[in-house]
């Protein structure tokens, strides 16, 4: 009798103990490695979510669209996270933004649109873009011609990025459609020709219709070289000589995985975050992070 006396008052006086422990494992939180200002910081990740959220997406698109973007920012800084990677905040990873940057950015309107971010932010907490159990890399950019492309044309080939379409990217025809003008002496200083007419031997599309190779006076280019040295917004683009270099391209952006102006089209359209990002990345599953 004694004995168990004495084990329930052990019992009693460590049961505190153990659910402060408990609360304290829940609480648990990730950490990122990024470098800003040429130093490497540790940062919560979900307010390095809110910081790339505010960088990477314009804050006055439909709050569904916001979630997709902080699932699809997560998962790409979780995937580095998990490889060992620190994270640039510039565009070779994702840019990230701080709160000082959003007051000069929104000015009048931070509030609003800070908390609409923390919003997206967080309800999609600790969730993460899975194939085959494992984080995937989620690529994103602005804006499609209509259709992404399969991965394998610009990164590493992945199972999970391939060619879908993205039908409300043209409701912006600011940005959608853009006119390039070059000289015949600045194109052929840009790409290093030697010939005397610019002469377009051949175009080749990929199946999405961004350009995987162009040779022009016999110099073959990537379509993604091509775009890098001149500065075009997109691989998907028509080409035309004659007293000038005329180029047209279509949407802006490397083409691959979810578009963000798609994704705010179909959005406002009434499909939920969880559907787009299913709809940009193949069989995928949205699960929570094990902090």
């Amino acid at each position: 009798m004694k004995k168990n006396l004495l084990l329930l008052l052990i019992i009693f006086i460590m049961l505190p103990f153990a659910i402060k422990k408990e609360e304290v494992k829940n609480n648990k939180t990730t950490q990122v490695n990024i470098i800003t200002n040429n130093k490497t910081e540790k940062i919560d990740l979900e307010n390095y979510i809110i910081g790339v959220v505010a960088g990477e997406m314009p804050a006055s698109f439909n709050i569904e669209a916001l979630k997709a973007q902080a699932v699809a920012s997560r998962s790409y800084a979780m995937y580095k996270y998990k490889n060992n990677k620190t994270l640039n905040t510039n565009t070779s990873d994702q840019v990230y933004i701080t709160k000082k940057d959003m007051k000069t950015k929104w000015n009048k309107e931070f509030d609003h649109y800070y908390n609409k971010i923390k919003k997206a932010v967080k309800e999609t907490k600790d969730e993460v873009l899975t194939y085959n159990n494992e984080i995937i890399l989620a690529y994103y950019f602005s804006m499609s011609n209509g259709n992404t492309q399969e991965s394998k044309y610009v990164f590493e080939e992945k199972d999970y990025l391939k060619k879908v379409e993205s039908i409300y990217d043209n409701d912006d025809l600011k940005n959608y459609k853009t006119n390039f003008t070059f000289s015949i002496s600045d194109f052929k200083h840009i790409l290093g020709l030697t010939c005397e007419n610019i002469t377009v031997n051949n175009i080749i599309y990929n199946e999405s219709k961004y350009v995987n190779k162009i040779i022009i006076c016999d110099k073959e280019l990537k379509g993604s070289d091509f775009r890098s040295l001149l500065g075009l917004k997109s691989t998907s683009f028509q080409i035309d000589v004659n007293e000038n270099v005329n180029i047209t391209t279509y949407g802006y952006g490397h083409g691959v995985g979810m578009s963000q102006y798609g994704a705010n089209g179909y959005a406002n359209h009434g499909l939920t975050y969880k559907q787009i990002l299913k709809h940009y990345y193949k069989n995928v599953e949205i699960k929570k992070l094990n902090v």
